[in-house]
């Protein structure tokens, strides 16, 4: 298996590619193999500062652009990644195991991204307020609200990089991201490209380095206006109680237990195709995946059956352009990997059937965070695959009666990010509709769209990505209220 290395990476400060001041790297492995394929410069504390004043900076400069400016610019980066997406969709298949196919949807939203916010923006209006005792006119204001700094996860290394980047510009905000430790290739490689194009200065800036150096050191400063973060929500946590020295503003989309209801009268195919898909595409590693799959009793055994068989047939390996028939890559991380490994002995351990998988290939390299599509019957509520956030090829199946029952059952989570029902039955559609706890209701389908909102209650996060509602996680309102004469 030949494996790309890339060579070494700078950071991008200032609208300068740049080393780290105090010279440190780190490196970039692939989890195909373990082989190093990239050093990438390693920030610390004083780098942190340095890109937090040139954030401040680029914000007085972005800020004060007209939006058809700003658009300008945004069209001039689209353009230059289009030029550039072969580089980076390998890339993201070398640092995480992404496949080449995949990898389309990352630059695919990013395009979007750089394209529909300033649309939005520009179709957002002023609102009037109406004065019921006739003495003055009063309306909403738009404005930026100034630095913002991402933290992002690393499953989709592009595509989170779009869901803030679009919006961030649009609003007139300046950016700081921090991609994951585990895959900083691609957003390091977006830096070169905002480099290239000689984007303005401090507006997009993108360093990678320990979090508890460089994300703290962001977090409490008083620089920033807004935290925004696609994440774990223990993480989230510690972000928001690190940021108070100053009161700022939040977007989080954080962690999910998506439950995935199959009633007897849905279309099985269908509903069998897309709980595969949503539960192995990427690896497993998605926060709206189907992480608890409940079938009703009637064609549970039918379901089961046909699931692992399923599974059993997608193929595992590396997906370069050069194997496109690979559907699922290795995990990003090793310590990702054994935590499946323990998932799944705990299901078993209490109880649960093994339908298949749960081996690591030994026909794939040795160095590799490698694990067969998995499949578990029988789960129950005290496995920790019903109560976690699995986020890996892991799936756990469990039978249920009463439209009652399996509605308890799915609310049975912290999170509430996204959930998928299979019904033709109407009146169980409105009910469930009404009564499932989760931001997003996904029914005998699956879509996802920059143009469709993406969010979710409790502990899945704060705020929006996608849609015209996350340009307000970066705006602040000024009402202005004139008197009538």
């Amino acid at each position: 298996m030949k494996i790309k290395n890339y060579g070494y990476k700078k950071m991008y400060i200032d609208g300068q590619l740049v080393d780290a001041i105090s010279g440190e790297r780190s490196n970039v492995v692939c989890p195909a193999t373990g082989e190093v394929i990239a050093e990438i410069a390693k920030a610390g504390k004083e780098d942190a500062e340095k890109v937090l004043l040139a954030a401040e900076k680029g914000f007085k400069y972005w800020s004060a652009l007209s939006l058809g400016e700003r658009t300008a610019w945004m069209q001039k980066l689209k353009t230059a990644i289009l030029e550039k997406q072969e580089e980076l969709r390998t890339a993201m298949v070398y640092e995480m195991g992404k496949t080449y196919g995949g990898g389309a949807e990352d630059i695919d939203r990013l395009v979007e991204a750089l394209e529909w916010y300033p649309a939005a923006m520009q179709n957002m209006r002023e609102e009037q307020i109406p004065d019921y005792e006739n003495t003055h006119t009063h309306k909403m204001i738009s404005k930026p609200a100034g630095v913002v700094v991402a933290y992002l996860a690393w499953n989709f290394p592009i595509l989170n990089i779009g869901y803030k980047i679009g919006p961030v510009l649009a609003s007139g905000c300046s950016l700081i991201i921090k991609p994951s430790e585990i895959s900083p290739l691609s957003a390091y490689l977006i830096g070169e490209i905002l480099n290239d194009i000689n984007f303005p200065p401090g507006v997009v800036n993108i360093i990678e380095g320990p979090s508890e150096i460089v994300a703290k050191t962001m977090t409490s400063s008083k620089i920033p206006a807004v935290i925004t973060m696609i994440g774990s929500t223990e993480t989230a946590k510690k972000i928001i109680a690190e940021s108070t020295t100053s009161i700022k503003r939040f977007g989080l989309e954080l962690g999910g237990n998506a439950p995935f209801i199959v009633f007897d009268d849905a279309d099985f195919d269908k509903a069998l195709d897309l709980a595969i898909a949503l539960r192995f595409g990427n690896s497993g590693q998605v926060c709206v995946a189907a992480n608890r799959i409940f079938v009703h009793k009637s064609i549970y055994g039918k379901f089961v059956k046909a699931y692992a068989k399923k599974a059993s047939e997608l193929k595992v390996g590396l997906g370069t352009k050069e194997n496109p028939d690979v559907f699922m890559g290795p995990l990003a991380s090793r310590k990702g990997r054994d935590r499946m490994l323990t998932l799944i002995n705990d299901a078993v351990d209490k109880g649960a059937t093994l339908e298949f998988g749960g081996e690591i290939p030994t026909d794939l390299p040795e160095g590799g965070n490698w694990l067969e599509p998995t499949v578990l019957s029988g789960v129950s509520t005290d496995m920790k695959v019903f109560k976690e956030e699995i986020f890996g090829p892991v799936a756990g199946i469990m039978s249920f009666e009463t439209d009652e029952e399996v509605l308890a059952l799915a609310n049975d989570t912290e999170y509430g990010l996204a959930s998928y029902i299979f019904t033709n039955n109407h009146q169980r559609i409105a009910r469930f509709t009404e009564e499932l706890d989760f931001g997003e209701i996904q029914i005998n389908g699956v879509k996802y769209a920059i143009y469709l909102p993406h969010g979710g209650f409790k502990e899945s996060g704060i705020g929006h990505d996608c849609s015209h509602l996350a340009l307000e996680d970066y705006l602040v309102k000024k009402r202005v209220s004139t008197a009538i004469f």
